[in-house]
C-alpha cells in the first residue's frame, strides 16, 4: 500500500511539473519548455492508462464502476483530450486550463480514497494532502521572494540611473533588463505552483466536509495573492507595462502575500503555526 501511495504521489508531482512547463511556454513561447511539458504529460497519461487497463481487467463485471474509477476515467479523458488538442490545434491556454481541472480531479480522487492511504498508523491521507499542499505553497513563496528581491534591485538601479549616480555597487548588480527578466521568470514559476497548492488546499477542505473553511481569512487572501500575480503577468504580457511600474506592482503583490503570515497566526482558524 505504501508503494501505491508513492506511485500516486509521483503521478501528482509529475503532473504538476508538466503544467509548470506548459505555463512557462504559455506566458513566453518556449519550445524546450513545451516539449518537456508534453513529455511529462504523456508520461502521466501512460501511468494513468496502465493503471486504468489493469483496473478494467480485474474489475468485477457484475458491479458498476465505483466513484474512484469514474473520476479516474474523467481525469484520464481530460489528459487525453488535452494531448490531442496540443498535437493538432496548439491552443496552449486551453491545454493548461483543462489540465488544471484534470489535476484537481485526480488529486481529489486519489486522496479521498481510503485505499490510497499509507499503512503507517501516525500518517493519514489528509496529512499527505497537506504535505503536498504545503510543499507547493512553500515553493511558490520562495519564487515570489526571489521575484521581490529582483524587483527591489530594479527599483534601486532605476533610481540611481535616473539621478545619474554611479557607484561600485551598481557595477556588481545585473542590468535593468536582466533584473526585470529574472523577476518575471520567478513569477512564472511561482504562480502555477501557488495554483497547484491552492488546488490541493481545496481538496483538503473538501475532505474535511466543512465548507466554512473556504471563507477562512487566509484562504480568501490566498486568492488575492494569486490574482495579484496573474495581474502582474497580464500587465507584462498584454499591456506591456513599463518595468518600473511592474516592479512596484510585484512588490505590492509580495506585500499581499506577506499578509498571509499575519492571517495565519492571528485570524485563520486552521493555518495557525504558533
Amino acid at each position: 500500500m505504501v508503494t501505491k501511495s508513492w506511485l500516486y504521489d509521483a503521478t501528482i508531482y509529475i503532473y504538476a511539473l508538466s503544467l509548470l512547463f506548459y505555463f512557462s511556454d504559455f506566458v513566453g513561447p518556449n519550445r524546450s519548455a513545451k516539449r518537456m511539458g508534453t513529455g511529462l504529460l504523456s508520461f502521466v497519461w501512460i501511468l494513468q492508462t496502465v493503471y486504468l487497463v489493469v483496473n478494467l481487467v480485474w474489475h468485477d463485471r457484475s458491479t458498476a464502476f465505483s466513484m474512484f474509477e469514474t473520476l479516474f476515467m474523467l481525469s484520464w479523458l481530460l489528459v487525453t483530450v488535452s494531448l490531442v488538442v496540443n498535437r493538432f490545434f496548439r491552443i496552449e491556454l486551453f491545454v493548461f486550463i483543462v489540465n488544471v481541472i484534470g489535476f484537481t480531479v485526480l488529486a481529489l480522487n486519489f486522496f479521498s480514497n481510503p485505499k490510497v492511504s499509507p499503512t503507517l498508523a501516525s500518517w493519514n491521507i489528509n496529512d499527505e494532502v497537506l504535505f503536498i499542499h504545503i510543499s507547493f505553497s512553500l515553493a511558490s513563496y520562495v519564487a515570489f521572494v526571489v521575484a521581490a528581491v529582483f524587483s527591489g534591485m530594479y527599483l534601486f538601479l532605476h533610481r540611481q540611473l535616473k539621478e545619474k549616480k554611479w557607484t561600485k555597487l551598481m557595477q556588481r548588480l545585473p542590468s535593468l533588463d536582466k533584473t526585470d527578466y529574472y523577476s518575471f521568470v520567478s513569477v512564472v514559476i511561482g504562480t502555477p505552483l501557488l495554483l497547484f497548492g491552492m488546488s490541493l488546499g481545496v481538496v483538503w477542505i473538501s475532505l474535511q466536509h466543512d465548507l466554512t473553511l473556504f471563507f477562512d481569512p487566509k484562504v480568501i487572501n490566498s486568492w488575492f495573492v494569486l490574482l495579484a500575480y496573474i495581474f502582474y503577468l497580464f500587465q507584462r504580457l498584454l499591456l506591456k507595462t513599463p518595468g518600473y511600474k511592474l516592479a512596484l506592482w510585484n512588490l505590492a503583490a509580495f506585500f499581499i502575500m506577506a499578509l498571509n503570515f499575519v492571517f495565519a497566526n492571528f485570524y485563520s482558524s486552521f493555518h495557525q503555526w504558533s
